[in-house]
């Protein structure tokens, strides 16, 4: 089965957190190869993720967050409760009456 396409969003919001995870690991002196060897990644694979290839796993992603002390910041980023939206959503659904059987 061929991979669907990514949208243009999604293209950029790849690239910008491949940009975030190169900019952290360079504020941290760290580079390309020690952040790769601690990940348990190639070279390789480290500079497909900072360029934004969304090829690369969820998997290697999160380790290479584990691996620049962000990880917690990226769950966070994600919690429903935590954002806005997520706020609204809750509300919203709370607001909803329950559906009877009958």
């Amino acid at each position: 089965m061929p991979k669907r396409p990514l949208s243009a969003k999604s293209r950029r919001t790849a690239r910008t957190l491949g940009d975030y995870v190169s900019t952290f690991r360079r504020l941290q002196g760290l580079t390309a190869e020690q952040v790769a060897d601690r990940a348990g990644i190639s070279r390789n694979t480290l500079r497909k993720l900072e360029q934004g290839d969304a090829s690369v796993g969820l998997d290697v992603f999160l380790e290479v967050c584990r691996v620049l002390g962000v990880l917690d910041f990226v769950t966070e980023g994600m919690n429903p409760y935590e954002t806005a939206l997520g706020q609204s959503l809750a509300e919203q659904n709370l607001a909803l009456p329950k559906r009877v059987r009958q």
